[in-house]
C-alpha cells in the first residue's frame, strides 16, 4: 500500500472551473479574471486551484486564512500564484498524480523552492513575492539562474500571497511531515541507488529492481531522498509494486538543493525509519543527480550511510561515467554491487565496464527478473 493517501477535499482542490474567455491570446480577459478573484474570500478561491504534488500533504481548512502579500519567502512555503505565460511545464503534477494542463490566468497552489537540474533549471528563490518561475511539473515556484540549452524557457507565474493563518504564521510543507521516531534496531537490508547524473536512469534501476524483489515474493518500500518535489518517480516505485512509497516532500522539505548536510541526513534517517517500521523485507533508496550534487556527494559521504547502506546499485549514461563513478564510490569504502543505467543499452559499452571494473552490469529486464533480484540482494547481506 503507498503512503500517499488521498485527502479528503481533493475533489475541490483537483476540480477544473475555467473561465472559457481566458487564453493565452487574450490578456484583458486574465487580468479581469484576476480582479474577479481578488474581490472573492480566500475559501471560494481555493476550491478551485489545482493543488500540486509537493504540497499534496499539507491538510487544513482554508476558513480563517489570508494570504500575505509583503513577505520573504522561504523554502517550503504555500504560495497561491497565478499562470502568467507557458514554457517548459505546460502541465502541473496535482496531488493525485493527474498531470493537468495550465492555461494563463490559472490560479495553482505550489511551494517555494530551490532547483538543481543539470538537464533542465537552476533556480533559488527570490528575496520578495515577485513574478518568478515553475521550475518543476510537481509545482515549485522560484527564480530561474540557468537552463539546459535544449530546454524551453520556464513557464511564468506570479505568485499572489503565501498562505497564512490569522496570527500570520505562515503555511509551510514541513508541518505535516512524517513523525520521526528511532530506528529500529533490526533493519532490513537497504539498497541505495545513486548515478552519474540526471537522467542516467537511477530509478527506471530501482523500479526495475523493486519489480524483482516484489516478484519474488519479499515486500518492499522505497523512498527518494533528494531531488525536487515531483511525483514520476514516486509513482514509477508505487507502480512497481512496492509496498511503501515515501520521498523527502513526506519529510518536509520540498526539494534538497542547499540543504545542510545534517538536513539531508535527517532526511534520509526519517525516511527509512518509517519505512523500518512496517515490517518490510528490503529497503530501496533513491538518491537523485549525480555523485558530483553536493547534497548527494554530502549524503553519500556521511557516516549514516555507511552505517545502514548494505549495498549500492550504480546507474550510468556511459561507460566513462560508470568506471569513474564506481571508482569515486569505492574511495570512500561503499559497497558497489552492481552497475546498471541507461548504458546498459549499449553491448560495447556494458564490455567495456566490465573489462575496466569486474562488476557485475544488470539492465533493466535483469534487475525486474525475481531470481538476479534475490542474489543482488543476497549478496549485500
Amino acid at each position: 500500500m503507498s503512503m500517499y493517501a488521498r485527502q479528503k477535499n481533493d475533489v475541490d482542490w483537483t476540480s477544473v472551473r475555467r473561465d472559457p474567455a481566458v487564453s493565452q491570446a487574450n490578456p484583458q480577459a486574465t487580468e479581469n479574471l484576476s480582479k474577479q478573484r481578488g474581490s472573492a474570500s480566500l475559501s471560494v478561491r481555493l476550491q478551485d486551484v489545482r493543488r500540486s504534488f509537493s504540497v499534496r500533504r499539507a491538510d487544513f481548512a482554508a476558513e480563517g486564512l489570508h494570504l500575505q502579500a509583503e513577505a520573504r519567502p522561504s523554502p517550503g512555503d504555500l504560495v497561491l500564484a497565478q499562470v502568467t505565460s507557458l514554457g517548459h511545464h505546460a502541465r502541473l503534477e496535482l496531488a493525485n498524480g493527474r498531470r493537468s494542463r495550465l492555461s494563463p490566468g490559472d490560479e495553482i497552489l505550489v511551494a517555494y523552492g530551490h532547483r538543481y537540474a543539470a538537464d533542465q533549471f537552476e533556480a533559488e528563490i527570490p528575496e520578495t513575492l515577485e513574478k518568478c518561475h515553475l521550475v518543476a511539473a510537481g509545482g515549485i515556484a522560484s527564480q530561474m539562474l540557468s537552463r539546459h540549452s535544449r530546454v524551453k524557457e520556464p513557464t511564468r507565474i506570479q505568485p499572489l500571497g503565501l498562505l497564512a493563518k490569522a496570527d500570520g504564521q505562515v503555511l509551510n510543507v514541513n508541518q505535516w511531515c512524517l513523525s520521526s521516531g528511532p530506528i529500529p534496531p533490526q533493519l532490513p537490508p537497504i539498497i541505495i541507488v545513486a548515478g552519474t547524473s540526471m537522467n542516467a536512469g537511477k530509478t527506471t534501476a530501482a523500479a526495475s529492481l523493486v519489480k524483482g524483489l516484489q516478484l519474488s515474493g519479499k515486500r518492499v518500500g522505497a523512498a527518494k531522498v533528494t531531488g525536487t518535489g515531483a511525483g514520476g518517480d514516486y509513482w514509477q516505485m508505487t507502480d512497481a509494486g512496492a509496498e511503501a512509497v515515501v520521498d523527502f516532500t513526506d519529510a518536509g522539505h520540498a526539494s534538497t538543493y542547499h540543504l545542510a548536510p545534517r538536513e539531508v541526513e535527517e532526511i534520509f534517517l526519517r525516511l527509512t525509519g518509517h519505512l523500518a517500521s512496517l515490517d518490510l523485507d528490503v529497503i530501496v533508496v533513491e538518491v537523485a543527480d549525480g555523485v558530483l550534487q553536493a547534497e548527494t556527494a554530502a549524503l553519500l559521504e556521511s557516516p549514516v550511510v555507511s552505517s545502514y547502506c548494505r549495498g549500492i546499485l550504480f546507474a550510468a549514461a556511459d561507460s566513462m561515467g560508470a568506471v569513474a563513478g564506481v571508482d569515486w564510490l569505492l574511495r570512500r569504502n561503499l559497497p558497489v554491487h552492481v552497475i546498471s543505467g541507461a548504458v546498459t543499452a549499449s553491448p560495447l559499452a556494458v564490455r567495456e565496464i566490465s573489462t575496466a571494473t569486474g562488476i557485475p552490469i544488470l539492465g533493466k529486464k535483469a534487475l525486474a527478473d525475481p531470481n538476479q533480484a534475490s542474489a543482488l540482494v543476497a549478496a549485500c547481506l
